[in-house]
């Protein structure tokens, strides 16, 4: 067991004296000691940052159709993914252990359906004026819709897949913007 210990300790202050890629930063969850902690936003600015996130579902055509006409016995599977994900961003550090409760502003999910491909993508945005910034809060409303989806329509599709959760962009706090290569963020249907 000090064997163990002694071999974490170790890989934690590896860890924590490496560089982040592109950012130049150490990681911010970890004291100088290697030891788990939430960072303090304290000092930081009340600022307005927004980020987007992105995922699928991947699954059969005919369950793509099926989930756009309102043919599932559960009843309209993205009305109650999009209020799933509108619900888990507003709970994001109940769910993610180091993250900080703050208020949000805004939070959409949106959908495009291609049955052709045999998917649906789904897109988070959210805001809010604070010190510490949405990612976690796009993301986990774009897992929770997903989960949403495959909870639907299960019935008729259990191979479906989760798939490409990933942040899109950024905007706002001290590390500045970030805008993933080669994606758009989507602009939803009243704009």
């Amino acid at each position: 067991m000090a064997h163990n210990r002694s071999t974490i300790r170790r890989n934690l202050r590896a860890i924590e004296g490496r560089k982040t890629a592109g950012q130049g930063a150490a990681l911010t969850h970890l004291d100088a000691r290697g030891r788990i902690r939430m960072v303090d936003v304290g000092g930081k600015d009340v600022t307005r940052r927004e980020a987007v996130a992105r995922g699928a579902v991947r699954m059969a055509p005919a369950t793509v159709a099926a989930i756009v006409a309102g043919r599932l016995k559960k009843g309209q599977a993205l009305a109650a993914a999009r209020l799933a994900g509108i619900m888990a961003a507003k709970r994001t550090h109940e769910l993610i252990p180091l993250c900080h409760q703050i208020p949000l502003e805004v939070v959409e999910v949106d959908f495009h359906p291609n049955q052709r491909q045999g998917l649906i993508e789904i897109q988070a945005r959210a805001v809010t004026s604070w010190r510490t910034g949405v990612e976690m809060e796009a993301l986990v409303a774009v897992s929770a819709a997903g989960l949403a989806i495959y909870d639907m329509a299960k019935a008729i599709d259990r191979a479906m897949v989760i798939d490409a959760v990933r942040l899109v962009s950024k905007q706002g706090g001290r590390s500045g913007d970030y805008q993933r290569a080669g994606e758009r963020v989507w602009r939803t249907r009243g704009e």
